[in-house]
């Protein structure tokens, strides 16, 4: 087997016997960190200490993920414009926090006859979104409801810069 040995350095190929007793000599574990290499290759380390930091490393990558929420904002065709302006800001927050936004039309009875309504009203919420959204899936329907996905735009506004405390003097 290959052998690495506890300082990180190539030790060379080496029996098992052999890289057991170094691992033993240096007080730490023979780990098999590549078994389908043409030699094996082992390394010696604290196994312990090794899972503490992959453990680590994984608690670390996981903060630094980021969740990408999918809000909804329903509506039917006969949602009169100021409600549906409340809507639009609502989408419009959320998209400026990142989240994305599926806009959705439901009909009920006879109103399935006219779906032009309907996309009529999710274009002119697309276009009213324009400044920060791109549509990701245009507008289809789906049984009884028509719906459009926006995601934030990529050019997204910088966020307000709040101002330091140290820089405002102590008096005001």
């Amino acid at each position: 087997m290959r052998l690495i040995g506890p300082t990180g350095d190539n030790v060379g190929v080496v029996p098992t016997r052999q890289a057991l007793q170094i691992a033993r000599d240096a007080e730490m574990d023979l780990v098999e960190v590549s078994p389908n290499a043409a030699p094996p290759v082992c390394r010696v380390l604290d196994f312990g200490k090794f899972l503490y930091e992959r453990e680590k490393k994984e608690r670390e990558a996981k903060k630094a993920q980021v969740k990408i929420e999918v809000k909804e904002i329903r509506l039917r065709p006969k949602t009169n414009e100021a409600h549906r302006g409340f809507k639009v800001d609502d989408a419009r927050r959320w998209l400026n926090q990142g989240h994305k936004v599926r806009v959705t039309v439901k009909f009920r009875g006879r109103e399935m006859d006219y779906p032009e309504i309907a996309l009529e009203d999710l274009r002119e919420i697309a276009q009213s979104l324009a400044d920060v959204s791109v549509i990701e899936q245009s507008p289809m329907m789906e049984g009884r409801t028509m719906l459009v996905v926006l995601g934030p735009s990529k050019a997204k506004a910088p966020k307000e810069i709040k101002p330091d405390k140290q820089d405002t003097p102590a008096g005001e």
